[in-house]
């Protein structure tokens, strides 16, 4: 099988700490498209309308390996183009990222909640990689996972693009063990601590995560660690990756976690209260160096206020 070309290197900056998005045009079977404008239209007039493709042509938004390009230029299949969306008006979260670790290969930062780990969706320049990347001035820096929006705690992030696969592989192949913290309602009829496995499944588009028959795909272990009137303090680790796992099993032992704007109910939308964070914690990461071969742990500096 012949091996796609590298893609070029982009000749356009960041902007805000935020890579351009590249495009590579595809076979034109139909023959639909003549020029470069009309593809596009097609491809991103749906989502920003035609008239603000067109515009960001004639500000010569779109750059090729030449330069700002044309929408009249004849369509070339394979060739590479690139541009920066509009960004979004964000809301700015009004906590700082902490550096827990940082060295040449990677930095290991306490993510605060509220923020997204890396740009997705409406959330662009107020996540966690666009901001370290433009403090630390380090543009290359990558997540080697990713942590809920509304977790907070320590994420991995990697230095060197080369790297990125063997710390991507560590937490593919579960070899990253992670603990996490949270408060939550105390229940005495609660037997802990528990191993909970279930089918969790994550429907586009649909906020939570549910639980439903089959065989099992998520395992966590939860015990309690502290109780103080009728909230607990929780340790939780999980042994798989699933999408809102803790969230999904704490509400199912009857625990939901404390200011949870999904479990047991979706809230509807309205303004975040940055005053009532969700009591999740990424609290522990550890592993063995893929490159050094030596075992690292690192803690989180947040703490948890729930239980005051």
């Amino acid at each position: 099988m012949r091996r796609r070309a590298k893609a070029p290197v982009s000749p356009l900056p960041q902007r805000e700490g935020v890579d351009p998005v590249r495009v590579r045009l595809p076979e034109d079977s139909a023959g639909a498209w003549g020029t470069v404008r009309d593809h596009l239209v097609e491809r991103y007039g749906a989502a920003v309308g035609e008239r603000r493709v067109e515009e960001m042509l004639r500000e010569g938004r779109f750059v090729g390996t030449e330069g700002p390009v044309s929408g009249d230029e004849p369509y070339s299949v394979g060739r590479h183009l690139w541009f920066h969306r509009d960004f979004p008006v964000e809301e700015p979260v009004p906590f700082p990222v902490g550096v827990v670790h940082r060295d040449e290969r990677i930095v290991v930062a306490d993510k605060p909640h509220f923020l997204a780990t890396m740009p997705r969706g409406r959330h662009v320049t107020e996540t966690a990689l666009a901001r370290l990347r433009r403090e630390l001035g380090l543009p290359r820096l990558q997540p080697a996972h990713r942590l809920d929006r509304l977790t907070a705690g320590l994420v991995l992030f990697v230095v060197r693009e080369e790297d990125r696969g063997a710390y991507q592989t560590l937490f593919r192949d579960r070899l990253v063990r992670k603990e996490y913290e949270a408060v939550a309602p105390y229940d005495p009829a609660v037997a802990l601590p528990a191993t909970v496995r279930s089918r969790i499944e994550k429907e586009r588009g649909v906020m939570a995560a549910r639980e439903v028959p089959g065989e099992p795909n998520s395992l966590s272990r939860i015990a309690l660690v502290e109780r103080r009137g009728g909230l607990g303090r929780y340790r939780l680790v999980p042994e798989t990756g699933r999408t809102h796992q803790l969230r999904v099993h704490m509400n199912a032992l009857g625990l939901p976690i404390l200011h949870d704007p999904v479990y047991p109910v979706v809230r509807a939308d309205g303004p975040e209260d940055h005053r009532r964070p969700l009591q999740l914690l990424a609290r522990t990461l550890e592993f063995t160096d893929p490159f050094t071969g030596v075992p690292r742990s690192f803690g989180s500096r947040l703490a948890l206020s729930g239980l005051g």
